[in-house]
Order: structure tokens, then C-alpha cells, then sequence
């Protein structure tokens, strides 16, 4: 990768000011601080998100020798999650 000078630096600082002009230069300047800004705080935010999600896993992990009831196995049927799943098997309890 190329290092660049004060020459090549002076060049470059040129051409964005023919691109832009001199008036907006100073609007493009700050949106792009505001962009900067945005950027670093969904990033942070995104850090943040990733930790809670880690800390989370390790809170419903059962710990090591731990006994759990059950076989390990869950008896879940799909219609367990169907609408009105609930009712149904309220009402079947009631007629057993």
C-alpha cells in the first residue's frame, strides 16, 4: 500500500473542493461526523447485544452434575402450538 505525502494529501484535499465547492463543504463535513457518530454507537450497541446473548446462554445452561428431571426428551406434539391449543386440552382435562 502506497504511502501518501503531503503532496499527494494537498492533491486529494483539492479535488474535494472542486467536487463539492467551498459552501458545501462544510455541510458534507458534518454529515458525514453525524454518520460516524451513528455508526459507532449501532456498533457499541451491537457489542452490547452480542455480550447479553452470551451471559443469557450461560445463565439457562445447567450446570455441570446437575440433575435435570426427565429424560432429556420433550413430548411435544406440533398441535401443542396451534391456535386455541390451550382451550383444547383445558377441556379435555375437565372430561378425563
Amino acid at each position: 500500500m502506497p504511502n501518501l505525502g503531503w503532496p499527494e494529501i494537498l492533491i486529494i484535499l483539492l479535488v474535494i473542493v472542486i467536487l463539492f465547492g467551498a459552501k458545501k463543504l462544510p455541510d458534507a463535513a458534518r454529515s458525514v461526523g453525524r454518520s460516524m457518530r451513528i455508526f459507532k454507537s449501532e456498533m457499541k450497541e451491537m457489542g452490547n447485544d452480542e455480550d447479553l446473548d452470551a451471559k443469557d446462554a450461560k445463565a439457562t445452561k445447567p450446570a455441570q452434575g446437575e440433575i435435570t428431571s426427565g429424560s432429556g426428551r420433550a413430548d411435544v406434539d406440533a398441535n401443542d402450538y396451534a391456535p386455541g391449543a390451550a382451550e383444547r386440552r383445558a377441556q379435555g382435562e375437565e372430561r378425563a
